[in-house]
């Protein structure tokens, strides 16, 4: 599925270890290179740090909202064109992220919402398809 001849750089934000390393593996047997942060409060600062082809990003961490970690970096022209897949079992909050990329589709356009539970496969679709979007 990933292509070898460029290492694509992940960051994935989730606030369940279990959950981070499942997808720090998969995403590994995939060639991709995955950094993985348990903290949403440190999420802006590491993504400027590392500057990621993609995030991953739970909308339900326990000491952020992901919804804002976002919002933030959408609104920062050197964070704005990263693409973020955001996922959530919550329906309240599926519901407000929506809504957002369709109320504002130019500032959104690169962001996917996946609602738990979900396919790897899926998952590994949707990083493929918005990785290649960015060549």
């Amino acid at each position: 599925m990933a292509r070898l001849d460029v290492t694509k750089r992940i960051l994935v934000i989730d606030d369940k270890n279990e959950l981070l390393h499942l997808m720090r593996r998969v995403l590994e047997d995939e060639q991709y290179q995955v950094s993985i942060l348990q903290e949403g409060r440190y999420a802006y600062e590491r993504v400027k740090s590392l500057l990621p082809d993609l995030i991953i990003l739970d909308l339900k961490l326990g000491d952020a909202s992901g919804q804002d970690i976002l919002k933030e970096l959408k609104n920062d022209h050197v964070t704005a064109d990263i693409p973020v897949i955001v996922y959530t079992a919550a329906f309240f909050e599926a519901d407000e992220v929506a809504n957002l990329i369709e109320g504002s589709p130019q500032r959104y356009h690169n962001v996917c919402l996946l609602k738990k539970p979900f396919e790897l496969d899926a998952l590994l679709n949707q990083v493929e398809k918005m990785l290649d979007s960015r060549e």
